[in-house]
């Protein structure tokens, strides 16, 4: 018997005709990865950009990615896989790593609790740093992740140039580091700063986000 109500099925429905055309899976299976600009996502899949529009729609109205404004660059916006789109289904490990770096501007919040959520998760090693390191860890930082029993580096912010090295696998965790370096082998995480906003409610917003790409991504990644 179906218990399972209608609009839930039909959801479901969605997402399966959605994911049935090979080029938005190909889409989807690389936001589970990390969030990618519309000029990003072309470049990957060498597709007109007319085509490329109606299969993002095509997933935004199954509810498979969401779209936002870069916090930098405001005409920019990044496409992110929706929060528990794929239940289970997203490909298994396929990129090796030999070491994981967690990248934002100030070095003071989202990279730090990336790194500290993923010491918990993988046995792959991994550091943070910043492209303009700030002189201390927030506040902020500290705060939400003593409330969710999380242990930050007795570290200061520390300088990209300073603890970087080329194997590294980096992910990005801020649109500004992003924007600003180019090249550079790994993934970008488009998280909202929470010392724009500097609240509570802010850096826990963070958190859970941080929290939830930490945990997808682990299974991806392979020791190298």
């Amino acid at each position: 018997m179906n218990t399972e109500p209608a609009e839930a099925f039909q959801a479901r429905v969605a997402k399966h005709a959605a994911l049935a055309d090979p080029a938005r899976l190909r889409i989807v299976d690389l936001l589970t990865l990390g969030d990618l600009s519309p000029t990003e996502l072309q470049a990957e899949l060498g597709m007109p950009s007319n085509l490329l529009s109606h299969h993002l729609r095509a997933l935004e109205g199954a509810g498979l990615a969401t779209r936002h404004r870069s916090e930098a660059d405001r005409r920019r916006s990044y496409f992110r896989l929706a929060a528990d789109a794929l239940e289970g289904l997203a490909p298994g490990a396929g990129r090796g790593a030999s070491r994981v770096l967690f990248l934002c501007t100030r070095n003071s919040a989202r990279s730090q609790l990336a790194a500290a959520l993923w010491n918990q998760v993988s046995g792959i090693p991994c550091i943070s740093a910043g492209t303009h390191p700030a002189g201390s860890i927030s506040p902020g930082a500290i705060d939400v992740a003593r409330r969710h029993g999380v242990a930050l580096a007795h570290v200061s912010p520390r300088r990209l140039e300073d603890v970087g090295r080329d194997d590294d696998f980096v992910v990005t965790v801020c649109d500004n580091a992003h924007e600003e370096l180019s090249g550079r082998r790994g993934i970008h995480w488009s998280i909202p700063d929470p010392l724009r906003l500097n609240t509570r409610e802010a850096f826990e917003d963070a958190f859970t986000d941080i929290s939830h790409r930490v945990r997808d991504l682990a299974p991806r990644l392979r020791a190298a």
